[in-house]
Formats: C-alpha cells, structure tokens, sequence
C-alpha cells in the first residue's frame, strides 16, 4: 500500500506520467479496508493531483472538463474523510477550484490553508493574493504580500516582490513595479554574494533557484520598460539575462516583445521562433508567434491557427489565445464569424477572472 501511494505521488509531480499516477491511486483505493479513512484521504488526494495533471494535457475539451471534474470530487473526498486538517489537500483543494474559476471557493481553502499552517507558508500567501487579484482585488492581494514579506525573512522575499511588482502593473504603476523588480534584484544580489561567499542559506534557497528567479526578472523589468518606450533601459535587461543564461525561452520572447514594440516584426518573428526552438512548449512564444505572422503575412491561415491551436493544448485558459484565435476566425468571414463570437466571449470570460501570475 505505501508503495502504490509513494509512486502515485511521484507520478503526480510530473505530467508525464499522470496516468500511471491515477493507477497507482486506484489501486491504493481498491485495497484499502474499512477503518482507513486517513489512508484513504491521502489516497484520493493523490488521485486528485494526478487526475489535474492528466487533465491539463489532454487534447479533447470534453475529456479535459470530466477529468477536471474527477479530480476535484477526489479531493473533496479527501477533504471530508481526513481525521485532522491536512495542509496539502486544502492546498489542492484551493488550487484546482482557482484553476476552474470558483474563486470563492478557492479563496475559502487557502485560507484554511493558511491557518493549518499558522501562516507562514509563501506558497499560501502568492495563492492567495492571485485569487484575490483574479477577483480584481488587487489592493486586498498587495496588503497581503506585504503582511506576508513582514512575516519572512529577507531570504524567501523574491517571490513575493516579484508576486507585489505584478499586482503593481496590473493597477498601472509601471514606475512602483520599476522600484519593486529592482529590490528583487537587490536581494538576490545579496544572496548571491553570501551563498560565494560560503555563508550558510535556508534549505531552499540554492544557486541554481536564485539564478532562475533573477532570469525572470530582468525579463519582467524589460517588459516594463519596453511598454514604457524605454528601449535602451530594456536591451540593458535582456543583456543582463543573457549574462546568466544564453539559452530562455523567456528571454528570446521579451527580446521579440521589444522588437515588436519597436515596428520590428520580422525581427520580432525571429525571436520567437528562437524562443520555440528552446522551449517548443512556451505559450507566450506560440502566441506570439501567431501574432506575428498574421500581421506580416504571407502563411496561410491554417499555419497560424496550428500556433493557437498548440497553445491552447497547452493552457486552456489563456485569455490572449482565444482572442487572437477570434481575430483568426474573423479575418476567414464566412461560416466562421460565429466562431471568432465564441472566442472572443471565451476571451472575455476569461480575462475577467485572470490571475496577474498563473495559479500552478
């Protein structure tokens, strides 16, 4: 029994093997006797996380919604036969309603979440503040990432600034996130220096964590700068990026961003592609990509439909695939006005209930 759960849970951690991940946490289920309620909480909760990840990488839309469903009957199921409140279960509980938009419901689990927990867990608090500013209540979710920052150490800051300088953007203060990326980046540079120096860091807190953190925050800083016109500040960041790492996916799409900005699309096209010839499964790039070669021309519909099509594969929930899919569909005419209809209201729906950070 313990070893059908641990594998479950090894498969569950990796989207790959979600569906042996969903065997072993039926088979733990079909032996389990009368009496094992805590055994069987852990089980179905498994079979929760396992069934999400299947979820998530499945083609067909109908599949994905009853395999979406599974997984959080599985997890309330674990929810209602725990014998004492278990921090994960309430974690995935909030995690998989957020993912399928019941945002209060999601808002009540990490919360009590965060109270199993006695508040002090990160992961918790940039939950929450992405549900609340999927609710649009960014001042709520920026007054608890700074009640979360004056609980933390100045190590285990990173996320929650970058988390802080997303809600900033997302309310217009380009200027405020600026300020916010940079203390990021400070921190880590003091990290940095210390973990050099030999200084001994929190478990989690490695080389190798810092320097990807660091990576995407010069990519979101050069972000901002480029929606600023800041080119020269933004090629400043890219470059700084390139330092740490030649090959980002992230990097080469923020590279395209800039040249986008700047009437460059042929330019702009190659850096995506580049981005996808790192990381053929990058989002942002696939729908750049698209974006990109529609304005240009010369590919056929279906080519830059393929783009949005993978992307969506990939993220379902992605507001910006399905409105660049309805300006596809529109620019067909014909029987597919309908069509561009019902991408453009997805669009809508979706961007209305978006985190400023992915949930997962």
């Amino acid at each position: 029994m313990p070893g059908l759960l641990l594998a479950s849970k090894i498969c569950g951690e990796n989207p790959s093997c979600a569906e042996e991940g969903v065997g072993f946490a039926r088979r733990a289920l079909g032996l389990m006797q009368c009496g094992c309620d805590q055994m069987g909480s852990v089980a179905n909760c498994l079979l929760g996380v396992s069934l999400s990840a299947e979820a998530r990488s499945v083609v067909s839309g109908s599949e994905r919604i009853f395999k979406e469903s599974e997984a959080l009957k599985a997890l309330e199921t674990a929810e209602r036969t725990m014998k004492e409140r278990d921090p994960k279960v309430l974690f995935h509980l909030s995690l998989e309603n957020a993912e399928q938009r019941r945002l209060n419901v999601a808002l009540h689990y990490v919360r009590q979440f965060l109270k199993t927990e006695s508040d002090s867990n990160i992961k918790g608090w940039i939950l929450l503040a992405r549900i609340l500013s999927a609710q649009r209540r960014y001042k709520d979710a920026e007054i608890v990432i700074n009640t979360a920052l004056d609980e933390t150490g100045k190590w285990d800051q990173g996320d929650l600034l970058r988390t802080k300088a997303k809600l900033q953007i997302a309310q217009g203060q380009l200027r405020n996130a600026v300020e916010t990326y940079t203390h990021v980046l400070a921190v880590l540079q003091v990290q940095n220096r210390s973990f050099r120096v030999g200084k001994k860091l929190q478990k989690d807190s490695t080389g190798k964590y810092d320097r990807s953190l660091e990576m995407e925050t010069w990519h979101d800083l050069a972000n901002v700068y480029t929606s600023l016109s800041l080119w020269r500040d933004a090629e400043v960041c890219l470059s700084k990026s390139k330092a740490i790492s030649p090959y980002s996916a992230s990097r080469c799409h923020a590279t395209g961003l800039l040249y986008e900005a700047k009437g460059l699309h042929k330019e702009a096209l190659e850096a995506f592609i580049s981005a996808l010839g790192i990381e053929p499964t990058h989002v942002p790039s696939l729908i750049s990509t698209a974006a990109v070669l529609r304005q240009l021309g010369g590919k056929s519909l279906a080519v830059i439909r393929s783009f949005l099509t993978d992307a969506l594969r990939l993220d379902r929930t992605n507001a910006s695939a399905w409105y660049n899919l309805g300006v596809l569909y529109k620019a067909e005419g014909g029987a597919s006005a309908q069509e561009a209809a019902e991408c453009f209201q997805t669009a809508a729906i979706l961007q209305d209930s978006a985190p400023v950070e992915p949930f997962r």
